[in-house]
Order: structure tokens, then sequence, then C-alpha cells
């Protein structure tokens, strides 16, 4: 073979090598690397990616006890792009709707898709053909694309039993842009309870759609969200990461496969602070008043145990959307705001504010101070009256701390306010934080009013201190305002010796992979006695509520226990309500008193003297938290949402023997229903008082204080939709029987 012919046969081979090598890697790009996009340009065939919502992590309580959950939710949707290309497939063109519009200011005619012709004439006649079509608002419907085309579904159905999602996954392949989802829906197992704790939830709404997806996604669900309690503040670690799926479909719309599924991830899960049996105990006790407040702390670490505020709601009426008529009954009545947490929401807190006086008084020194009592003290030409004198004409005479609190002496505390004067009145106060929020875990919390603080006199730039608004600021009237929140950090302050620890209701968190999102870790934020008051004097502030619940004399005695011994001081406070003169009536307290364990606060709003009203309350929860500390198995039931009412409760609330009976047995405990009408069988005015409890009233010539609205706007929630004339389904007509 001649050397040129070889050398023409090796390039020819070696050419036919290269290009079969390029070839193969030709056919590896078209085959294997850019088969999706290859698959997306045969005609009709095409892939829809579609975003899915995380799944919502679970509450609990301390103990573990479920208090919201997600159940299987079946949901039909729409995308409408989809579904009017299926009708243009079939349709040489889009049917049209003539409508009004405003332009420039000028009323003119225009006309537009009529998406809702297409889908009732296509989708809804199939569905109606397989019993599952549904009535819908078609108004939505056609607002909905014109504002969202395809990318936003439209939610068609969210009620389906087991039975229709059966049916619409037999019939899903053939309905075009119809897709059928299996949702997680929120549900409160529990109905009521801890309802201003956990919150409710909201619809994701189209607004919230970063621009971002319309480049990701052909179909884009969102994630509902939390927009009050916990479900509100901890939504972003509540909330899971979102899922993606990838459906192929061919040119009809109908679909081939699914091709490619990243599944949502589920959020953290959130303990609570909270006992789900010591809330439900509270909430009982609770609703023996008509518009109430209450918070059980622990002494040792800052935990609220339970919080409750009377009227309430049902969380599970928000899912997946409430109905106007719902909606209005809530916001009926303005005075009841039963979406106001009252336990973190300001009031005039009377004479619980003798407490944070005191607190003020022994860091500047005066602890073992001895103060005459006269019956009133002078201020220009006012007198402000201590109750002895206002009911008996009557002094306490020379009292030191500890009586002071037992007796609960306005002149005591006026006169101590006023030999230390404001400037230490605000430093004392704010030691054990009143006049700022707590930051508990919660949204739209009260800060409350501390006169003389930076904030009052920013809000009051022209109006000194003077000694009669030190006085006023000394036992809680005025321009003051606290929480019960606040009044019950103060008394498991003093419960511990002096320890302010910052309350909080989450416990901790925990992440889908076992991660600690949120640590179980107290957080001490004062120390009195390092601040500067003595061990001793935190001792007589101790003393003096000791003999308030348990001396002669004392104006807490209704809260008193057989068998431990508890502490306690109540509080009156003159306010206005509904235009008409009202008080807040108070208790705070701690137990056991030599082994501090609890600290309560409960407030009524519209009652009588603080001693005579709230006692009997507190003692309610009393006995059923040291009988679950013996063993007893607490009540644990779901909740009917409670009304609340404007009663006045004059002198005091006299729990029916039956109720305590039935609460130290525990397992015993009425059904709601039966608590109900055992409070309704109290007569508003019932009862009477001894130990001095009547005499805790806040005295003469006092500034009337008015009780500030419900603070912020209550969230909007999801309201259903109601059906229109175009939306309706027309039921099949049935034959006529002949006669």
């Amino acid at each position: 073979m001649e050397p040129s012919y070889r050398l023409r046969l090796y390039l020819l081979t070696a050419l036919v090598l290269v290009g079969f090598g390029a070839l193969l890697n030709r056919l590896h790009e078209f085959q294997i690397v850019q088969r999706e996009r290859f698959l997306e340009q045969v005609p009709g065939n095409r892939t829809v990616t579609v975003r899915e919502p995380g799944i919502r992590g679970e509450i609990t309580d301390r103990n573990g006890i479920t208090l919201a959950r997600n159940l299987r939710n079946y949901e039909v949707s729409f995308n409408l792009d989809e579904i009017r290309q299926a009708y243009l497939s079939q349709h040489v063109e889009d049917p049209t709707i003539q409508r009004l519009t405003k332009e420039d200011g000028l009323t003119r005619k225009r006309s537009e898709k009529d998406i809702v012709t297409i889908v009732n004439e296509g989708t809804i006649e199939r569905l109606r053909k397989l019993g599952l079509a549904k009535n819908y608002k078609a108004g939505d419907l056609r607002a909905h694309f014109l504002t969202h085309g395809g990318l936003i579904p439209f939610s068609y159905r969210a009620d389906l039993t087991y039975g229709d999602f059966a049916r619409f996954a037999e019939h899903n392949l053939d309905l075009p842009g119809v897709y059928l989802s299996i949702r997680p829906q929120r549900q409160y197992p529990f109905g009521a309870l801890a309802s201003h704790v956990l919150g409710y939830m909201k619809q994701w709404e189209k607004a919230d759609i970063p621009e971002s997806a319309t480049r990701k996604f052909n179909h884009y669900i969102g994630d509902d969200k939390g927009i009050a309690g916990v479900e509100a503040s901890m939504d972003s670690i509540l909330q899971g990461p979102e899922g993606q799926k990838t459906i192929v479909k061919d040119e009809k719309g109908r679909t081939i496969r699914m091709s490619d599924y990243t599944k949502p991830g589920i959020g953290a899960k959130l303990q609570l602070t909270i006992d789900a049996r010591a809330q439900y105990l509270l909430e009982y006790a609770l609703h023996f008043a008509g518009r109430a407040a209450g918070v059980v702390m622990d002494v040792n670490t800052g935990e609220v145990l339970a919080m409750a505020s009377i009227p309430d709601y049902n969380p599970n009426d928000f899912i997946p959307s409430i109905s106007q008529k719902r909606w209005d009954g809530y916001r009926a009545n303005a005075q009841l705001a039963p979406f106001t947490n009252r336990a973190i929401s300001e009031f005039t807190p009377g004479s619980t504010m003798k407490i944070p006086t005191a607190i003020a008084g022994c860091l500047a020194g005066m602890g073992s101070r001895i103060f005459s009592c006269d019956g009133y003290v002078t201020y220009g030409n006012s007198k402000v009256g201590c109750w002895i004198w206002n009911m008996h004409k009557g002094s306490h005479g020379s009292q030191n701390l500890s009586q002071a609190i037992q007796h609960s002496c306005n002149p005591y505390f006026n006169k101590l306010a006023n030999t230390i004067g404001a400037k230490a009145m605000v430093e004392g106060c704010q030691l054990v934080g009143i006049g700022k929020r707590t930051g508990i875990e919660l949204p739209k919390e009260d800060a409350g009013i501390l006169p003389g603080s930076r904030a009052w006199r920013t809000s009051k730039p022209n109006e000194p201190m003077t000694p009669a608004l030190t006085a006023f600021l000394s036992i809680g009237q005025g321009d003051t305002l606290a929480t019960p929140l606040q009044i019950c950090a103060v008394a498991a302050t003093i419960a511990n010796g002096g320890k302010y620890y910052k309350p909080r209701i989450v416990k901790k968190a925990v992440g889908e992979d076992g991660e600690l999102v949120i640590g179980d870790v107290p957080k001490l934020e004062v120390d009195l006695t390092q601040a500067g008051v003595k061990a001793a004097d935190i001792e007589l502030i101790r003393k003096g509520m000791r003999m308030s619940a348990n001396e002669p004399g004392g104006t807490s005695g209704k809260v008193k226990l057989p068998n431990i011994v508890v502490a306690a001081k109540s509080g009156t406070a003159q306010t206005v309500d509904n235009g008409k003169k009202s008080n807040n009536s108070w208790i705070m307290s701690f137990a056991p008193y030599d082994k501090p364990k609890y600290a309560i606060c409960v407030l009524v709003q519209n009652g009588g003297a603080g001693g005579g009203v709230c006692g009997p309350l507190v003692n309610l929860v009393y006995r059923g938290l040291f009988a679950q500390d013996r063993g007893v198995r607490l009540p644990l039931k779901p909740q009917i949402e409670v009304p609340g009412n404007t009663n006045r409760f004059e002198k005091s609330i006299d729990i029916p023997a039956e109720a305590i009976a039935a609460v130290e047995a525990g397992d015993t405990t009425p059904a709601p229903e039966a608590i109900a009408a055992a409070a309704a069988s109290i007569s508003p005015t019932a009862g009477g008082a001894d130990d001095g409890e009547t005499g805790d009233e806040a005295g003469d010539n006092l500034p009337t204080s008015i009780q500030p609205a419900p603070s912020g706007v209550t969230p909007a929630p999801t309201i259903t939709p109601e059906v229109d004339a175009e939306g309706s389904v027309i039921p099949k007509a049935l034959p006529v029987p002949e006669n």
C-alpha cells in the first residue's frame, strides 16, 4: 500500500472517529442533559412548576400537650390561565363581558375577557356532572384573574371529604387547570383554651408574593400566617420551608406525570411555658366574672404557667376563614373587646401600686420608716383620704411598712412617696418593670404609664410632678397604668426575695432537624438586693402581704387558704367605664409563703373592692394548683368561647361550694356550660365583706381614671366570600311526580 494512500486512510478514519464522538456528545447533550428542555418544546407538552407552602410547626404546652396542630385538608384550586388555554383549544376566541369602568374621571364601557363564562362552561360544567361542583363567588374569580392570571391559584374548594378527594383524584388528569392538593390545616383541639396566648391564623395574601416568584413558578401557593398571639410573634420559626414540584402536561393541559418533587419542610415545634391544665383552671375561675384577666407565674423562673382574658374567642373560627356574620358578632360590642388580651393591656392599678412604691421607699432607705395615718393627707385645698376615713371617719394612726400594706393605707404611701420624691419613685418602680413592656413573646403588649418617667414627661412636657401627682402615683391613681402581667411579675419578685425574672411564655423551640432554635433559659433582669434594697426590707413587704391575707384588718382575707399560708395585696382603682363611675378590682398574690412557687394576679373590670371581688377567684385558682401538686389530675377539656358581659360586681363574688369541691377533686370539674350556669346564678351585688375587705377604696378627691380603649387595631382575618348569582351551581331538575 502506497504511503499516501495509507495516510489518507488514517486521516479518514480519524475524521470518522471524531465525527462519531461529536455525534455521541450531541446525543448525550440532547437526550440526557437537555432532555427536559426539549420535552417542553414538543408541541403540546410543557412543564408547570408549583410552589407548595411549608408545614407549620406544632405548639404544645410545657408538658407536651398539643395546643395547635395540623390536619390533612384536601383543596381544589384553579389555574385560570390553563383553564382559558384549554377553552381556546376548542373555541375560536374568548367570550367577553361589557363592564363600566372609571377612566380619567369618566365612566366608560369596556370589553374584557369573561373568565367566569369560561370556567362555568368548561370546568364547572364537568364538575357538576361528577357531583363535585360547589357555589362560589364569581366576582372574586373575575377580579382574581384580572389581577393575578394563572400564577396564583384561585381557591375553589377547601371543604372536601375523603370521598370527594377520591373522586377528584380519579378525574383530575382530565380537568385542565384544576389542581388537587393535600394541605395542612391548623386546628386547635381545645377550642377557645388559651386563645389570647395562641392567637389565630389568616390565609396568605396575594400581595405578599415576592417578585422573583413570577420567574420561578407557574403556580404559586403561599404560606398562611399568624396574626395574633404566639402564632404571630413566632410566625417566622413556625413556618416550614417551601416545597416545589414540576408537572409535565400535554397540549390539552392534561397531566402526564410529575417529573420532580421537593417535599415541603416542617417548621419548628414550639413549646410554651403554660400548663394546659392550670390554664383550664384559671379560665374556669375567670368565667365567674364578666371582663377579667389573670396570670399565674413561676416565681423562680419568670415562666407564665397560665394567662387568660375574658371574654375570649375560638381560633378555630378562623380556619380556613371566618364568615362575615361571625366576625361582626365578635366585634359587635366594643366594650367587651374579645380579641384584646387584657393580661397584657394597661389598666389603672390602684393599691397594687403600693408594692412598687414600697420597693422605691426601701431603695431610698425608708423601709423601716414609720408614718402616721390621720385619715387623709391635704394637698392645697384637697384631701386625699384613706378608706377608713371615707367609710368611718377613722384613721390607722402610726404604722410601719408591713402594717400599711396590711391595711392598704393611702396616707402612709402618700407620705412615703412625697418624702423620697418623684425621681426616687420612678427609679424604684422602673426596677420592677413598671412603665415599660416586659418583652414577653406576645404582640401588642402595653407598656403602661409611669408618671414622672421620661415617656410621661415627653407626652406632658409642661406638667410638673407635683407632690399631689406623686401621691397619686404611690397608690396607683391619676395617670398611672399597669398590666396584670407587670403586677404579677412584681408579686413574683417579692415572693422570691427580690429577683425580677423576665416574664416569658415560650419555653423552647426545636427545629425539624432537632436543632434548638430557642433555648429554655430563664433571664434574671434585676436583683433588688444587688440594686440596693436590703433583704430585711423585702421581708417587710412580704410580711405585709402575708398580714393582708391572713390577719384581721387585712384587705385580702378572701384569698386565705385553710392549710397553706398565702400572701396578697388587693387594689381598687377608681375609673370611668362606659361613661359611668366604676372600679378596676385587683389582687396580686404569691404562695406558699415560706417556699413560694406561684404568683397570681387577677383583674376584674367594673368590680367593687378588689379583696371581695378578686380574692375568691385567686383562692379558687390556688386550690386547684395545690391539688395538682398533691397529685390530683386537673381536668382538661375543649373550651367554648366566653362572650363576657358588662355586669358590675359591687362587693363580692361568692364561688359556689360545689365549684370549690369540683376544683379540689380534679376530675369532676363541670363542663364550660355548667360553669357559665353557676356564674349566672351569682348576684352581681351579692356577698359581704370581712376583715376590712370593703375598705380597699381609693379615697376622696382622687382623679378618676378613664380606662383606655383597647390598644391597636384588631388584625383583620380572612373573611369567607359570599356566593353570588354567577357562581351559583344550578342543581339538576327533579322530575315532578304525576298526580
